[in-house]
Formats: C-alpha cells, sequence, structure tokens
C-alpha cells in the first residue's frame, strides 16, 4: 500500500471515528424534560417524525404524553402552564399537565425526575388518547412538569424543520373562528411560532396568506410581532399595507405594538396617519398610546388636530389618556381648552375627569368659576 492510500484510510478512519464520537456526544447530552411523577421512557425518532407520532398514537389506549425538545427561538420570554409572558424569562414552576385540563387527576408517587441540560430549549408536548393527539402544549425548558403518572413517551433525534412541519398539519386543520377552545391547533401555532429554525418563519408566513381565515391571520400575526423578531416585522409591514380586512389591519397594529423591533413603531405611526380605515387608524393609536415615548405623542396630537373622521379625534384623546399622567394630562387639558370640535373638548374634559389628576381639578375649577 503506498504512502498516499495509507493517508486517505487513515484520514477516512479518523473521520469516522470523529463522527462516531460526535453522534455518542450528540446522544449524551440531547435534553430531556425535568419530569416528575411518570412513567418514562425515551424513544428515537424511527423514520419521520409523523410516522413515529402516528404510530404511538394508533397503539395508545390509555391517555399518555409525548414529547421532544428543540431550539427555542431568542428572546426573553417563559412559557408554561399555558401562561406566556413576552419580556421576561424565569419564575416557571411545576406545571400540572393533567390538572392544569381541569381533571382531578391524583398525584402519586415521583417514579423519575430526569434533569434538563443546560441550553434555550422548547419542550413540546402532545396528549395522546383514543388514537389521537387532544392537546398540544409547550413549556419552557426550566418548567418543571408533573405527568399526573401518566406514561411518557421523550423522543430523541428530532429534526427542528420536521417538528414545524408536523404543527403545521394541526394548524391548517383547526379551525380558529371557532372561540371555543382548541387544544391542537392553537397549541401547534403557538409551538411553531417559538422554533428557532427559518422554516417556523416560513409556516407563519403561509398562515397569513389570503385563502387563509382572517381569525388564523390574526393569530399568525401576533406571533410574528410576539417573537419572530425582524422576519416578524417585515412580513407585519407588508399586511399593514396589503390585507384586505380592516379587522386584519388593526390586529397587525395590535401585533407591531407587542413587537420589540424599533422600526415597528415606524409602521404603527403610518398606520395611523394612512390606513383608509377609521377603524384601523383607531387602534393604531390606541397600541401608540401603550408605547408612549415622543414619536408616538406627536402621532397622537397630530390625529387630533388632522385626522378627518371625528370619530378617530376621539379615540386619539383616548389614548391620551392611557400615556403616562405627566404626559398625557397636560396634552388632555390642551385639546380641552384649544380644540375646535365641540366634540373632541368634551371627549377631552370626559377622559380628565377619570384621571382624578390634581391638575384635572384645577382646570375644572378655572372652568367652572369663569
Amino acid at each position: 500500500m503506498n504512502t498516499q492510500r495509507i493517508l486517505f484510510v487513515g484520514h477516512a478512519v479518523l473521520a469516522l471515528v470523529l463522527s462516531s464520537t460526535g453522534a455518542s456526544r450528540a446522544q449524551q447530552t440531547a435534553p430531556q424534560p425535568n419530569i416528575q411523577n411518570v412513567q418514562l421512557e425515551t424513544r428515537a425518532v424511527s423514520g419521520s417524525l409523523e410516522a413515529t407520532l402516528q404510530s404511538i398514537a394508533t397503539q395508545s389506549g390509555k391517555p399518555e404524553w409525548v414529547g421532544y425538545a428543540v431550539a427555542e427561538i431568542a428572546g426573553e420570554r417563559t412559557v408554561c402552564c399555558e401562561n406566556y409572558s413576552n419580556g421576561a424569562r424565569g419564575g416557571c414552576e411545576s406545571c400540572q399537565l393533567e390538572k392544569e385540563r381541569g381533571e382531578t387527576v391524583g398525584i402519586g408517587t415521583n417514579r423519575g425526575t430526569v434533569a434538563l441540560e443546560t441550553g434555550q430549549q422548547l419542550l413540546v408536548l402532545f396528549r395522546v388518547e383514543a388514537k389521537h393527539v387532544t392537546q398540544i402544549r409547550v413549556a419552557s425548558e426550566d418548567c418543571t412538569l408533573d405527568a399526573g403518572g401518566l406514561p411518557f413517551i421523550w423522543l430523541t433525534g428530532v429534526n427542528p424543520a420536521d417538528s414545524v412541519s408536523l404543527l403545521q398539519g394541526f394548524v391548517h386543520n383547526g379551525n380558529f373562528d371557532d372561540h371555543g377552545e382548541d387544544d391542537t391547533s392553537r397549541g401547534a401555532l403557538t409551538a411553531i411560532a417559538l422554533h428557532a429554525d427559518p422554516s417556523a418563519d416560513r409556516a407563519l408566513e403561509s398562515f397569513v396568506a389570503l385563502d387563509q381565515s382572517e381569525a388564523l391571520r390574526k393569530q399568525a400575526a401576533f406571533w410574528m410581532g410576539s417573537a419572530r423578531g425582524k422576519a416578524g416585522l417585515t412580513t407585519l409591514q407588508r399586511l399593514a399595507k396589503s390585507d384586505p380586512s380592516s379587522d386584519v389591519r388593526a390586529h397587525v397594529a395590535f401585533a407591531l405594538s407587542v413587537s420589540h423591533e424599533p422600526a415597528a413603531l415606524d409602521e404603527m405611526i403610518r398606520m395611523a396617519h394612512d390606513d383608509a380605515s377609521s377603524h384601523v387608524r383607531g387602534q393604531a393609536l390606541f397600541w401608540l398610546a401603550q408605547k408612549a415615548g415622543k414619536k408616538a405623542v406627536g402621532t397622537i396630537t397630530g390625529a387630533i388636530e388632522n385626522d378627518p373622521d371625528t370619530d378617530v379625534k376621539k379615540k386619539a384623546v383616548f389614548a391620551l389618556s392611557q400615556l403616562p399622567k405627566d404626559e398625557g394630562v397636560p396634552k388632555l387639558i390642551q385639546v380641552a381648552q384649544t380644540n375646535h370640535n365641540p366634540e373632541v373638548r368634551k371627549q377631552a374634559m370626559f377622559w380628565l375627569g377619570q384621571s382624578n389628576d390634581p391638575r384635572a381639578l384645577q382646570f375644572f375649577e378655572k372652568v367652572l368659576s369663569q
């Protein structure tokens, strides 16, 4: 064997060893949930994730849980027991999966506790019963789960894009127009929104297509603002200009208000100025007031002076009342004193009366003494 061939074979063997070692390490460090009161089984995905879940569901008789972990999109948030907090991570305690569903399931002896590896992971959980997935939930990695003594199959080797694809099916099969509780479609949408994988952005974009229901478009828009950063903002900016439904565009204004992207404020200001619907302009003004800031205040006072619709002017006055008092009360007094529209002045005086601010009282005393 010549030297060149020996080197080639040696490199191949070394690569194989490194690959095997890496796979072994990956398997060893695969995150598992911090879960209590559980009959725990760890199982590798065989074939596709959808086929694996379907196989488990087909064999299910009594209720059981199936779960896995994927990388969670960056951001300060905590998801635990259906409580979603955007802007604050941590503080998640025990989530009793069965009790949270309103069922009275006895909590038996702790049959196992598994510590979760470090890293920002999202737990995706499926409740399976009578051959069907009946519930989809998510939890942050720091949430301690209590399975109520039920069997729990923890899947390893899950590809995030496959997870998004699986969850998309539940979203498309759901009825978001139904205001009743739908634990699968809404849970699947939430789970997709919190995946770090780029496929989640593409899935959310498909949910705001015009052939989707308005209810789904609204829900997807919320998650774009709340969780998807710049990619979500780009889609929201397009929706704000192009969605034919004023109800959807009004909800886009809300979605922009929960975005942490600085440019979201500029789009809200544009909507307050330019949207053809007075309803949308009014909603944009309302959510601008929640964000406050000099740019927002200028847009609100500008609407009071310049918007052609009296109802929008009145909504802008209400928006002033939502500002911090040191900003809102002086502006309300100014409107009550100087605005030419009697309906607008009346609205400003009403909200001044609701403020319980000493400056408002002084203003009323001055008016009554004249």
